[in-house]
């Protein structure tokens, strides 16, 4: 529905008048003429078709309605100012803007975010979540994670993650009617898909010999996060990145039915201008993040190593 509202000069007219009680004092605030505002609160004034002020020969005074009209605009007012310092209070170029792939974001950034700012109180950290992975802007984002091959012109690309894939769903699917035992058996199971993906349920059921599971079959989503939740209600078979299950499979809410983890080359990069980032704290947080998936990778590659 259309909003009603009159032009926001007019209000601020209006306020800075009742503040005052004179419109060349509002004059002077506003940096007009006083026959401006005077034009400009009778314009509102003929809009709400009610007198907001009783004019005297060398004063104002609010009529009834004013009085109950200004706490509105003044609330509207600082309310106002309010959000717009919370989101354009600092300049751009003070805060140290990270842009992710919201997948990551959940299950691998966001866990680890308090440690960096423990590390840097003072900095100041916007994160920006991404689906598609549109092109960077360096007047919007500092770093950028994106998935991919690695290949990205005019960006240096530092390696974040080595993702293996296998099948991740819920629990109850480990029994029921149709139990995933073996890997043909998911033939009996929607198999869900993450769009934006090259590699995927094909190369996966090609390397456990699944060949009389259709890799095509089952349903598509733009994001990991709603293939996992459609995943640990029992609604199909996702297939898990490394760097994306971790977190759902240490909770329970998704399990890994079988042991075959097949290596991809699509990865998690960390992105950044080719020329410099522009902003002085970038190199802390792009190395924190190296640091955070290097040790990851180890910790993974030593627990692939224990016997089972």
């Amino acid at each position: 529905m259309t909003r009603q509202l009159p032009p926001l000069n007019w209000l601020r007219a209006f306020e800075a008048s009742a503040r005052h009680l004179s419109f060349t004092q509002a004059a002077a605030e506003l940096h007009l003429t006083q026959a401006a505002i005077s034009k400009q609160v009778k314009l509102l004034e003929l809009y709400l078709r009610e007198s907001l002020f009783i004019r005297n020969p060398r004063s104002l005074e609010l009529t009834k309605t004013g009085e109950a009209y200004l706490p509105k605009v003044r609330d509207s007012f600082d309310r106002l100012a309010a959000g717009t310092h919370e989101v354009f209070g600092r300049r751009r170029s003070e805060i140290l803007t990270l842009r992710c792939a919201v997948g990551l974001s959940v299950n691998w950034l966001g866990p680890r975010l308090s440690r960096f700012m423990e590390l840097h109180p003072g900095l100041l950290v916007r994160v920006v979540s991404s689906v598609w992975g549109e092109e960077f802007d360096k007047g919007r984002f500092d770093l950028d994670i994106r998935y991919g091959a690695g290949h990205w012109p005019g960006l240096d690309a530092t390696r974040l993650t080595w993702e293996t894939l296998t099948p991740v769903c819920a629990p109850a699917l480990m029994e029921g009617d149709a139990p995933l035992r073996q890997p043909s058996d998911l033939k009996a199971h929607p198999l869900l898909h993450i769009l934006g993906y090259e590699e995927g349920w094909g190369i996966w059921l090609n390397a456990a010999g699944a060949s009389d599971a259709d890799s095509g079959q089952g349903l598509h989503f733009d994001t990991s996060l709603i293939a996992f939740e459609v995943a640990a209600t029992g609604g199909g078979v996702a297939l898990g990145r490394t760097s994306m299950t971790q977190k759902e499979l240490e909770s329970g809410r998704l399990v890994a039915p079988f042991d075959l983890r097949v290596p991809i080359d699509e990865a998690f990069y960390l992105l950044s201008p080719s020329d410099g980032s522009a902003h002085p704290d970038a190199h802390r947080l792009r190395d924190w993040l190296v640091a955070e998936a290097h040790a990851d990778n180890a910790t993974m590659k030593q627990a692939r190593a224990l016997p089972a």
